[in-house]
This record gives C-alpha cells, structure tokens and sequence, in this order.
C-alpha cells in the first residue's frame, strides 16, 4: 500500500514526553506523506481491473465468500482512511494557527499526534461483526495504529484482487486458444470421418469440449479455487494459477491431434500400401504354391522322411484386404488406418511362415542333393590320386549312386552308403610301408 507500519515508539502507547516544535513539524510532514501514499493506494486499488471485475461478475464458490470479506475490508477501510485524513487535517490546522506554539498547544499537539486521538464511529469501524468481532459504538486509535490497521486491511484486499486478476489473465485466455484449436482438429476429424458414436477419438473430443467449457466457466466464476498460493509467501498474489485440468485436455487434445494426422497420412498413402498388401499376400500365396509342389516331389522321391503338412492360401487376410480396399473406396479413413497397421504385421507374419513352410518342406531335397555333391567331390579327389579304378571304390561308390539316384530315395540308408564310400577313400589313402629303411610319404590330398 505504500504506507508505514506502527512505529513502535508511538503505536499503543501514552502520548510520553511533550513533543517540541521541531518533533511536530517532522511528525506532521511524515504523517502528510502516507496520507498521499494511503490515498494513492486506495484509489489505485479502487480503479484495479481485478477490482472492476469482480463486482461485475456473478461470483461463486470460495471467490463469492472471500469478495463479500473484501467488500467489506474495501469499505471499512475508506471508512478509516476518512478518519484519518480529517484528524491528520484537524492536527495540521491546530499547528498553523502559530508559526510558535505554546506548551498548551504543544501538549495538544503531541496527544493527537501520538495518543489515540482518533475515534471511530462503529458504522465504519465495524460494518460486519464477522470481520473484527462483536460489534462496537466507536473505537480509539492513534495515527500511527490507524495507518497499521489500514495496512493490514488493504494487503488483505489487494491480495484477494490481485489473485483474482492473475487466474483471469491466465487461465481464460489459453482455454479459449485451446478451444481454439479444438475446433480445427473436430473440423479436421470431420473431414476423416472421425465423429462422436463412430470412433473414439471423436468421443474424446466430444468429452474436451465439455471439460474446456465447463472449465472456464468455474474459472470466470470462481477464480480463487484455481490459485495455488506459494509456500511462505505474504506478497500479495504470491503464487500461481492452477493448470492442471487445462494441461490434462491440452495433453489429451495433442494425443487426438496425432491419432488424426495418421489417419490424415492415411488417406495419402492408402493406395501404395494396399498394393504393397497385395504384392506381400501374392508372394505368400506363390511360395506356399511352391511348398505344396515340392512336397508332392519329395513324398514321391524321398522314401522314410517325414514332410510337414502346407496349409492353405491366408483366405482371411484377403478378405480382410478387400474390406480395406471398400473402406478406401468409401473413405473410412478412421477404420482403414487400424485395419491397414494390423494387416502389414500379418501379411508379412504370412510371408514368413510360407518361406519357413517351404524350407522345411524341400528339406529332405536338400539333404540328397548334399550327399549327390558329398560323393561326387570324393570321386573326383580319387581321380586326382589315380584310384578312380580301384575295384572297391568303383563297387561303393556304384552302390551310393543307385541309392541317391533312384526314386523313392531312402536317406538314411544313401546316407550310410555315402559314409562306407568315404570310409575306403580314406583308407585307400593311407600311406603304405615301404621296407626297413621306414616309411614312403605316400600321403594324398586331404
């Protein structure tokens, strides 16, 4: 407010020693000095916006309780700013009526300078018992608790105004940003077909838009029950407007803006993703095609194996295909995002599984044509010893052939017959002894 407390040599406290001329014209220009800063302030308070706003509204909950205190505080205190600007006035009149006063006038002076000179008549001193207690004809007060007791009053106000203010400068305006930019994403869901009943998304938006107005509504009415004070702060105003429900449909508006630009980045590239599907689901199709073939030849070529059964072409991924070529056609762009995520995992999961189900099928293939190359290889690395016509050779190796070369081709059996011919290879291999003198190197390739 701009005014001195108590001063602690004169608040409360008998009138003391005589003041001289000097001590009153000092006390007097001091106490001239918050007159100015007390008016100053009081009208400041009374053209406040926070102030003009709150008589204007139609207040409720804790901010219509705490104004009707404030009224009150705002009139009891022009009430003792009155009081004190006339006996402030009456002093300065007794002390110009001699340029130098006498003792008389000096002891004049000094009570109502420093006693408690001042009385208050109880319409302004106590307009409500609920704010100072029971209610009271009059009351005595010297200047100098005039002034703390106006202090304590306008710090009150100012605070319950200024708070006020700071929670409608901050809080209505960015709900009314955000409401905003609710509205272009509703049109934007509008446009995508995302509309309340028909996706969530569009009940979501349906629910922000009743928090964002019911919110600011509770926020015109009762800007106080949006303040949170800050911890061991008497300034007035100390703390700041409480967002959180704003930040909670703020955070929930982005996530619903995100879900809409997918389905916007849909609508762009739902054609080359449905035939990306389509393309995926064909190589499908063709490699178990594939894998039923080469099974129709092992179970005709290979005797004792087991080949796993192929299964059918995906018939449910391709009709689910043709359910988000419709929804395309028909720009059910909400339903087609979801469908098209879902249907890109499974295509390629389909793919997979018919790559593993042809591997595991011409698996039986794979093994013949190794020992096919296993018994060539050793045939050939004969040659190279010049053993190719070595009798059990030529009869083992004729024996492997037969079986590897023949239809139905038992594995396990060609498998043995490739492992008797690598057996006397490598024995046909070993160096003979040569005689007393040791042992010839006689040793071939590995």
């Amino acid at each position: 407010m701009g005014v001195a407390g108590p001063s602690p040599s004169f608040a409360g406290r008998p009138p003391g020693p005589v003041m001289d001329r000097d001590e009153v014209d000092r006390a007097l220009a001091r106490l001239g000095a918050e007159h100015e800063a007390i008016e100053t302030s009081l009208l400041a308070l009374q053209d406040h916006a926070g102030r003009r706003l709150l008589e204007g509204a139609e207040l409720t909950g804790v901010t219509k309780d705490r104004w009707a205190s404030a009224e009150q505080e705002i009139t009891l205190l022009w009430g003792y700013f009155e009081a004190y600007a006339a006996a402030l006035h009456d002093t300065q009149e007794l002390r110009a009526r001699r340029r130098w006063p006498g003792r008389e006038d000096l002891v004049e002076l000094t009570d109502r300078l420093r006693g408690r000179s001042v009385t208050v008549a109880s319409s302004a001193a106590h307009p409500a018992p609920s704010i100072t207690g029971p209610a009271k004809l009059s009351e005595q007060f010297s200047l100098e608790e005039l002034v703390s007791r106006m202090n304590k009053l306008y710090a009150s106000s100012l605070n319950m105004v200024v708070t006020a203010d700071s929670v409608w400068s901050a809080l209505p305006a960015r709900i009314d940003l955000l409401s905003a930019e609710l509205q272009r994403t509703r049109s934007l869901a509008h446009s995508v077909g995302v509309r309340p009943g028909e996706h969530p998304a569009g009940d979501e938006l349906e629910s922000i838009t009743h928090e964002l107005s019911t919110l600011r509504a509770q926020v015109i009415s009762d800007p106080l029950a949006f303040w949170r004070p800050a911890p061991g702060s008497s300034a007035p105003g100390g703390g700041r407007p409480d967002t959180d429900r704003y930040d909670r449909a703020a955070r929930a508006l982005e996530d619903i803006r995100r879900e809409i630009e997918a389905v916007l980045q849909v609508r762009q590239d739902s054609e080359a993703r449905l035939m990306r599907l389509r393309d995926v689901l064909s190589r499908a199709d063709r490699t178990l095609t594939e894998a039923r073939s080469a099974r129709g030849e092992v179970l005709a070529k290979i005797a004792a194996s087991e080949v796993p059964a192929v299964s059918g072409p995906p018939t449910a991924l391709h009709e689910r295909l043709a359910t988000a070529a419709e929804y395309r056609r028909h720009s059910q762009w909400n339903r087609l995002s979801p469908l098209l995520e879902s249907l890109e995992r499974e295509a390629e999961d389909e793919l997979l599984r018919a790559r593993e189900s042809l591997t595991a099928v011409t698996a039986p293939l794979a093994v013949r044509a190794e020992l096919r190359g296993r018994l060539d290889a050793y045939k050939a690395k004969m040659a190279r010893h010049g053993m190719a016509e070595d009798p059990l050779l030529i009869e083992r190796y004729d024996a492997a052939r037969r079986m590897l070369w023949s239809a139905p081709c038992d594995l396990r059996v060609a498998e043995q017959a490739v492992l008797r011919y690598q057996q006397a290879a490598a024995e046909a291999l070993v160096p003979r002894q040569s005689g007393p003198s040791g042992p010839t190197d006689r040793r071939g390739d590995s």
